[in-house]
């Protein structure tokens, strides 16, 4: 898979799922490092009321585009100036158009003629002549909301990692460094997003590209936090989620994991 250094995330609100916006996010995330997070659409209308606090959150740019005519928005026009602008820079090696809107199509074969590699992102209905004017297309049934992961069954914490109770030497996990009590069900979700889209012929991934792309989707990211100083720690952790192993590398070793 492609490692891009410098992506640009463009998103028409008027033809995205807002519940889907974070999982978006993570999916692009595989591809590269995110530089430009760009939402487009009319704020005053009700039915965007609900985007500000996702939008905060995910720390994405919003650009406020009034209707200057009743009926008709302005979003496709304004979403295509600013991608023209930013590939005039020179600047980034990939675009992400998230829309299920047709209009984009000609964009997508303009950014493509320039050298660019253009992901678009949207739902079933998506006309097929946008989605083959793309290097990739995702569709947004195959993501899962910020409802669906809440509803996924979450694993048993392992009793070391309750809050009040003793690790193994009865040294309280509370005074462990960093612990916060934090939910590792999203670290757990990530690393298996990870091993999905870096694993290799055996189902293996190497540790250090799941550790950079939790670092891409959760720049906070720090297993102290969790009460563990290392990735590597905080995985075998989980024999009952992981398969892991290290290879031997010149003066080197490299760990590698499998989703059981």
């Amino acid at each position: 898979m492609n490692e891009f250094q410098k992506m640009v995330v463009l998103i028409d609100a008027d033809n995205t799922q807002l519940s889907k916006l974070e999982g978006i996010l993570h999916e692009v995330s595989t591809y590269g490092r995110i530089v430009v997070k760009k939402a487009y659409g009319n704020w005053k209308k009700r039915l965007l009321a609900k985007w500000e606090d996702q939008i905060k959150r995910l720390a994405i740019k919003a650009e406020q585009q009034f209707d200057y005519v009743a009926g008709k928005n302005t979003t496709d026009i304004a979403i295509v100036i600013d991608a023209m602008d930013l590939l005039h820079t020179g600047m980034y090696d990939a675009f992400v158009l998230v829309s299920s809107d047709s209009d984009f199509t000609p964009l997508a074969v303009r950014l493509k003629e320039s050298g660019i590699y253009v992901i678009g992102v949207g739902e079933k209905k998506t006309p097929e002549a946008f989605c083959s004017a793309c290097d990739n297309f995702i569709y947004l049934e195959y993501l899962d909301s910020a409802e669906e992961k809440k509803a996924q069954p979450q694993q048993k914490p392992k009793k070391s990692e309750k809050k009040g109770r003793k690790t193994e030497d009865d040294e309280p996990l509370t005074l462990r460094i960093g612990y916060i009590d934090p939910d590792i069900e999203e670290i757990h979700a990530l690393l298996r997003i990870a091993c999905e889209k870096f694993q290799d012929d055996d189902g293996f991934t190497p540790l250090t590209s799941a550790g950079n792309y939790i670092k891409r989707v959760k720049p906070e990211f720090n297993t102290k936090t969790y009460g563990y100083s290392k990735l590597s720690d905080l995985i075998k952790a989980f024999p009952e989620l992981y398969d892991v192993k290290r290879y031997s590398s010149g003066n080197s070793s490299i760990i590698v994991y499998r989703c059981k």
